[in-house]
């Protein structure tokens, strides 16, 4: 008899032993919960008004900001369950396979979503620069985590993956204060050269987009097989440039007609034997 009241008391006392360490561990753990999560916001307040004071971009802002607050309660949930007596080894290995895992399958995206955010930090370009890349040009509508989307000059919508624009090579015409504009014009080979000058040299003034300095050149530019090509070539701002191109094109093409300029058409001479 007594030694089953000697082993009652002993599950007794593990109990009573177990129950008071499980009721210290949930009491830690409250505050540990608590005392993180005050300390959580107070992190994320403080990263917060950094990234304002040095104007990063909202878009990366915004997501630096999720990355911690998810990786700071990850870590928290570890500590707190840890605290509890669970073991978190397995758990942690369990993170980082996945982890693995999914970085594996979505190396692609990963990648788009690298580039993606150093584009937003560096700032290459930004929205509304028009831009060129692997042959495609357009104007930046939006910058994306995965894509920047492009309009193109007819209005096509275009989404370039960021791991593109990572890698290729790229032209931003509005990091650029001016930007150089060509015309080729051909004429019939019967025109007169300085007449001609003397039309495009009228054009030339009536534009005020167009820069004086550096100051424009009109010279002949080629003798091709069917047609005398003209050269005109001329300096204007970034902001100015599709307006002046346009309405040079409808310049010259109402002061040639004027002026009786012939534009060369294709012909074909066909020699006949007698």
């Amino acid at each position: 008899m007594t030694d089953i009241n000697e082993k009652i008391n002993k599950i007794w006392d593990a109990v009573v032993s177990g129950s008071l360490d499980l009721a210290k561990n949930i009491i830690i753990a409250i505050i540990v919960f608590y005392i993180g999560k005050f300390a959580i916001n107070f992190l994320l307040k403080v990263v917060k008004k950094v990234m304002l004071r040095r104007n990063v971009d909202e878009t990366v802002s915004k997501f630096i900001l999720n990355i911690l607050k998810i990786s700071l309660q990850v870590t928290l949930f570890i500590a707190i369950i840890g605290i509890l007596g669970v073991k978190t080894s397995s758990i942690m290995g369990l993170i980082a396979a996945t982890g693995f895992g999914v970085g594996m399958a979505l190396s692609g995206t990963m990648q788009n979503f690298a580039n993606g955010i150093l584009l937003l930090v560096f700032h290459p370009y930004k929205v509304g620069d028009f831009i060129e890349v692997n042959n495609i040009s357009g104007t930046v509508k939006a910058i994306q985590i995965f894509h920047t989307i492009l309009v193109t000059t007819d209005n096509k919508v275009i989404y370039i993956p960021n791991g593109t624009l990572g890698t290729a090579t790229m032209i931003n015409y509005n990091q650029q204060v001016t930007r150089r504009i060509d015309w080729v014009i051909d004429i019939d080979y019967g025109e007169d050269f300085e007449r001609v000058k003397a039309v495009i040299e009228s054009i030339i003034a009536s534009e005020p987009n167009m820069l004086k300095e550096p100051a424009p050149v009109v010279e002949l530019n080629e003798l091709s097989a069917s047609s005398v090509k003209v050269l005109l070539r001329c300096w204007v701002a970034t902001g100015n440039y599709w307006t002046l191109y346009y309405s040079v094109n409808r310049k010259i093409y109402e002061q040639f007609n004027q002026n009786n300029i012939n534009f060369p058409y294709p012909q074909i001479t066909v020699h006949t034997s007698k």
